[in-house]
């Protein structure tokens, strides 16, 4: 080849590399991600200025104006710039530069823990307490003496109204050995919850070739008081009818249930004869089904000296004790089988063996219960 060739080839092969390396060069400053060093030219300096500094001028002096508040942004994105927030009121802390996450500001909400802020966070001290609030709001309108006679009337005629009660809790026919016998025991009262007039019977005799002998009747007239939910003290006269010569006794006792639930009685007669007699008497309703009730009963009688007339002796004069399974047809209507047995003791047992009487008996007794 000739020299010239040869020298064509040379410059063609540099143009050739001289054009790859500036498309490289370009590729690689337009990719993502990749970053060229550039070199910049220096900055020019900027020529310096001398500072003149202005007179100083004395304000006007203007009224203080509050700075409105700054708009404060919380993170659900809601500008708070119209909400008040105003200086809180005395003693209550400054509320928080921020709201809370829901978006409300709760920098209006009193400060709970601050001393005086009302509610039950008082300050310490010793004053009295308020006085208690009451029920009978109507008093603030016509009056607290108005309004008790208008609540004592409707007492009376709703809640203390007045009620009666008659009940026979034994009567009975007795069978026992020699002659048949009989029994009663009841009582009647009328009045309230508190007051009440009570009559007391109670008595028993024979049954001889189908006719009645009473060997023993009595009547109380009492007036009961309650005491409390469960125990009634009574006073009144007894009056005997039988035995002769009759009696007639001033009367102090006490009835009531005792604890569990033992139905009791307790009286204390004081004759016109200067007599002293007592009777104590209890019993207990076992109630074996919701209708069937077996019932424990025992009746002492005493007296504090001899009463030849009447056959009574010092000391416990007799004692009844008896056994009676009863059932409700209906809770006022209950007939009942049982068990008594009758005993005289001291002095009175020794009037009886006196008088050709037997001292005690065994009886087997059907009867009914009831009361209305």
């Amino acid at each position: 080849m000739r020299v010239a060739d040869h020298l064509l080839l040379a410059c063609t092969a540099v143009a050739v590399l001289c054009t790859g390396a500036q498309a490289q060069a370009q590729t690689m400053v337009h990719t993502p991600g990749m970053k060229m060093p550039q070199v910049s030219a220096p900055a020019a300096k900027k020529p310096v200025r001398k500072a003149v500094r202005p007179a100083v001028r004395k304000p006007a002096a203007t009224p203080r104006v509050q700075a409105p508040a700054p708009a404060v942004m919380d993170h659900s994105g809601h500008d708070m710039t119209g909400m008040d927030m105003a200086t809180p009121p005395s003693g209550a802390a400054l509320p928080s530069s921020s709201a809370d996450h829901s978006g409300h500001d709760m920098g209006s909400a009193p400060d709970i823990t601050a001393h005086g802020s009302g509610g039950t966070n008082l300050a310490p001290g010793n004053a009295p307490a308020p006085v208690p609030p009451t029920d009978h709001t109507a008093d603030r309108v016509f009056g607290p003496a108005a309004m008790a006679q208008s609540r004592a009337l409707l007492q009376r005629e709703h809640g203390g109204g007045k009620a009666s009660f008659v009940s026979l809790n034994i009567a009975e026919y007795q069978v026992r050995k020699g002659e048949d016998g009989f029994r009663w025991d009841g009582e009647a009262w009328f009045g309230g919850d508190i007051n009440r007039l009570t009559i007391k019977s109670e008595g028993e005799g024979a049954i001889n070739r189908g006719k009645l002998f009473v060997e023993s009747a009595e009547v109380q007239a009492l007036f009961s008081h309650a005491l409390d939910p469960y125990w009634n003290l009574q006073a009144g006269v007894r009056h005997d009818i039988r035995p002769q010569p009759s009696r007639t006794y001033a009367t102090l006792g006490i009835e009531g249930v005792a604890p569990y639930w033992i139905e009791t009685e307790a009286a204390i007669f004081l004759s016109n004869k200067g007599e002293v007699l007592g009777r104590f008497e209890a019993y207990y309703d076992q109630r074996l089904t919701q209708r069937l009730i077996l019932q424990p009963r025992v009746e002492i009688n005493l007296s504090a000296q001899d009463v030849p007339q009447t056959r009574i002796g010092a000391g416990i004069s007799n004692a009844e004790f008896g056994l009676r399974l009863r059932y409700e047809l209906a809770r006022e209507f209950a007939p009942y089988v049982g068990i008594s047995h009758d005993r005289k003791l001291g002095r009175t047992a020794g009037y009886a063996r006196a008088d050709g009487e037997s001292v005690s008996s065994t009886s087997f007794v059907i009867g009914l219960r009831t009361w209305f």
